[in-house]
């Protein structure tokens, strides 16, 4: 077996190298799924990703239907679709294919196949989540192809409601897949802006993470090691897609992400989910670009801990300087852009977006407490390049 390949228990089963999506099947027997639907997104049917794992499926005469009317902002009404197309093909499990778009969206058909209630009686508020009928969740199968989201280890979905035009969490403990396949040879054909922007993102949920407030030691350590992968594999899986080492570690990195911002998030996810509703902009790309700015505008509550990760990342200025001035070089390697103007978001609705990220969940594990003034002052700073 090579070094790279691995089954874990935490956060939950995973199994993890190159080709590993050929014990698909198994995985779907182990679980009790004989007719899973496969929730993908329409780029991986054209790539010809989502007809391999059904090609799978097919060897050992397991019946399957592909679902991929996903957007890459994924709404109710993509949800709802997936339901419909479950109880259509009398499925009994969801294998959720693809980057977090199609594993949110698959992960939330999953909570919902056997559900009364509306989707949005989910959110992620109070103890909505205690709303759901247990007995009517189906087992998820997650195999991400994007080393970005780590959604395949998360418990809830990130789902945009079309009416208000606001990105919501749908939460229950039950949302986290029974099974995870990281199978690197499944993300060799990504783009490289997609592996830069999504890598981005698995940096941000570390990075937040570990800056979130509030005593969880385990977390902390997740990230640091999830942002020390970042930093050595990153920029190889970029320059080289094909590199099945950079991926296999980057896809560890996501999932390391994923699992540690249990503790919290902060404001450049609070200001992402914003403007990814209102601009469908790609998320890891969003959070890369606000990364600086909400850094610097943290800088009080967690000088000391960015010194101590300069530290651990070993960069040649152990202080908080360092730490930005390694973000700003890593951003601009993968060529990501260094204002929210680059990718035509302006000025427009500067209190709305104030006011939406304030109310986004969030906002609350963000070390700084900032109300909608000062949101709305760090996205104009984002939009305009100053840091």
């Amino acid at each position: 077996m090579s070094t790279l390949q691995g089954d874990w228990n935490y956060p939950t089963r995973m199994h993890i190298g190159a080709g590993r999506i050929d014990e698909l099947a198994q995985i779907c027997a182990r679980l009790g799924v004989r007719s899973p639907l496969l929730v993908t997104d329409p780029g991986l049917v054209d790539a010809g990703i989502a007809g391999r794992a059904q090609s799978v499926l097919q060897a050992a005469d397991l019946p399957s239907a592909v679902f991929s009317d996903v957007r890459g902002n994924p709404t109710g009404a993509n949800v709802e679709g997936g339901v419909r197309a479950y109880h259509a093909g009398s499925h009994d499990g969801v294998i959720a294919l693809g980057g977090g778009s199609a594993l949110d969206v698959g992960k939330a058909v999953a909570l919902m196949s056997g559900q009364r209630r509306p989707l949005w009686d989910f959110e992620d508020a109070g103890d909505n989540w205690t709303r759901v009928h247990e007995a009517g969740v189906a087992p998820t199968i997650a195999i991400p192809t994007t080393a970005g989201t780590g959604s395949e280890v998360g418990r809830a979905s990130v789902i945009t409601d079309s009416e208000s035009q606001i990105k919501k969490i749908i939460f229950h403990p039950k949302m986290l897949p029974a099974a995870v396949i990281l199978d690197p040879q499944l993300t060799v054909g990504l783009p490289t802006h997609i592996t830069a922007a999504t890598g981005m993102d698995a940096l941000s949920h570390s990075l937040e993470a570990y800056c979130a407030p509030g005593y969880h030691p385990m977390a902390d350590g997740i990230s640091v090691e999830g942002i020390r992968l970042v930093n050595q594999w990153l920029p190889r899986a970029v320059q080289d897609g094909t590199d099945i080492e950079a991926r296999t570690h980057m896809l560890v990195a996501s999932s390391m992400g994923a699992t540690a911002f249990q503790k919290g998030l902060g404001g450049m996810h609070a200001l992402a989910h914003t403007l990814g509703a209102l601009y469908d902009a790609h998320h890891g790309l969003l959070n890369a670009i606000l990364m600086p700015y909400v850094l610097i505008a943290n800088r009080s509550a967690i000088g000391p801990r960015i010194e101590h990760l300069a530290r651990c990342l070993q960069l040649q200025r152990s202080d908080f300087h360092g730490f930005l001035d390694w973000v700003l070089e890593l951003r601009a390697s993968l060529g990501i852009a260094h204002t929210l103007a680059a990718i035509n978001i302006g000025e427009a609705d500067v209190e709305r977006i104030g006011r939406m990220a304030a109310a986004d969940p969030s906002a609350g594990g963000n070390p700084v407490p900032f109300d909608a003034p000062a949101y709305g002052q760090l996205f104009m700073r984002a939009v305009q390049g100053v840091l």
